[in-house]
């Protein structure tokens, strides 16, 4: 398979974890709702989040990074959030949040699901590996310099 058909499938792997992220909040979050009951407002939800959250989103990051740091990351939420808004705001007649605690428990679902769907279906760019035992030594080393395990 060519590069560009690997790209491809891989950005429509994406979108339908997205528009099951979406899916998923909707129904488990109160407030979030799909005026239409067809699955095309789920769909386009899901690509219009994306696409924001692919050009909007590192300029939010960039402009709340004392936030970001005094947090240790946690406004990082309420980014996800803000953008789950923003989309609700652009798609008003289909998709509705209906607080910011609603779109704050919103985002906090759909990155939950979308990053373990990704993990699961090997989309995601992070790799867990588990390993019992000392770590390998360098030849040569005492053994009694720095160690920075995580």
């Amino acid at each position: 398979m060519s590069s560009e058909t690997q790209k491809i499938l891989q950005f429509f792997k994406r979108w339908v974890i997205s528009t099951l992220a979406v899916l998923v909040a909707v129904k488990v979050v109160n407030g979030i709702h799909f005026r239409d009951p067809g699955l095309l407002a789920p769909v386009l939800t899901a690509l219009l989040l994306g696409i924001l959250n692919a050009f909007l989103r590192p300029i939010l990051v960039v402009f709340a990074l004392p936030l970001l740091i005094l947090t240790l990351g946690l406004f990082m939420f309420v980014i996800n959030a803000l953008m789950l808004s923003f989309v609700s705001w652009l798609m008003q007649p289909y998709f509705s949040v209906d607080t910011f605690r609603a779109a704050f428990l919103g985002a906090l679902v759909i990155s939950l699901i979308s990053g373990a769907l990704n993990l699961l279906t090997g989309n995601a760019n992070a790799r867990i590996t588990i390993q019992r035992g000392a770590p390998p030594r360098k030849p040569g080393s005492d053994g009694n310099g720095p160690v920075i395990d995580v």
